[in-house]
């Protein structure tokens, strides 16, 4: 193990006010961390010190909301923090160009906190005056200003993510498409192309978890395209998703009754899944139980 990797990891957000700090510790939390927002700068070092959850990593966003801010304080701050041999602290400063930031809040129609009594560009112009001697002192600008709200979760995921962070979580459900589409289903996949086992006599009454009607399935000259096509699907798109900061992606199969086809290709690529990922979840909705003696 490393030095820093055993230090505790504890990010500063601070910036221009609609420049993407939000977004940023909502995604810093999804992605493991602790986050606080606007803590007054007394508090800064006792908070890093007296944590619960000594082991997690910190995200802390101070600005110019904050109620005893100034960069001189905050300077004063971040260098106790990085000359604690404990901690591995960086400040990181996200920016954005004024006539964008003029824009996103005539748009959203909210108040600049420093534009109560004047003009949207004033106050934006007052907080850069008021800040700039941060964006100097900071270990990362993120400049949002042409990213979109996915690009900039994927920037932080690239360059912050904990080790222990938690994955992706993937639920698989199988579903009979007479009764709906599963309303969470992000990604809905069709099995009727299959033969169906229900009209083979000794199938019908059997399902897809059951290794006769899995080898029939098998058989189809239609199957080995049809599931590699959804891997390699799922291979491309499951990266994309996982960049973007999602947190859980649910995988539906359906056929006519959910007994058979949908059943088999959910397990399928559940075990497929697994092999790869650590929170792989498969239900089947509609099969029904069956009667025991």
């Amino acid at each position: 193990m490393s030095l820093e990797s055993s230090k505790r990891s504890v990010l500063l957000i601070t910036g221009m006010s609609g420049s993407g700090k939000s977004v940023a510790l909502k995604t810093l939390e999804d992605m493991g961390y602790e986050t606080i927002d606007n803590l007054p700068l007394a508090f800064l070092e006792p908070v890093v010190n007296t944590r619960h959850r000594a082991s997690d990593p910190l995200a802390v966003a101070v600005d110019v909301r904050t109620r005893d801010f100034s960069s001189d304080h905050f300077l004063q701050e971040l260098e106790k923090l990085t000359n604690d041999t404990t901690l591995h602290a960086q400040l990181i400063f996200f920016e954005c160009d004024d006539e964008i930031l003029a824009r996103r809040y005539n748009a959203s129609r909210r108040l600049h906190p420093l534009a109560h009594e004047r003009l949207v560009i004033d106050g934006i112009r007052l907080e850069r005056h008021l800040i700039s001697p941060l964006r100097e002192d900071a270990h990362f600008v993120i400049d949002t200003s042409h990213l979109s709200a996915s690009e900039l979760k994927g920037q932080l995921r690239r360059c912050f993510l904990p080790k222990k962070a938690p994955g992706l979580s993937i639920f698989i459900t199988s579903f009979s498409f007479r009764h709906g589409l599963p309303r969470e289903a992000d990604m809905v996949f069709d099995a009727r192309l299959l033969k169906n086992p229900f009209y083979v006599e000794e199938l019908s009454a059997l399902s897809g978890e059951d290794k006769a009607v899995g080898a029939y399935i098998q058989e189809d000259e239609l199957y080995p395209s049809f599931v590699q096509s959804v891997k390699d699907l799922l291979s491309t798109s499951l990266p994309r998703f996982e960049e973007e900061g999602r947190g859980y992606l649910t995988l539906a199969v359906g056929c006519t009754g959910g007994q058979h086809r949908s059943v088999f290709i959910a397990k399928t690529l559940a075990d497929w899944l697994q092999m790869t990922k650590k929170h792989v979840k498969l239900r089947h909705r509609d099969l029904k139980k069956r009667k025991t003696a």
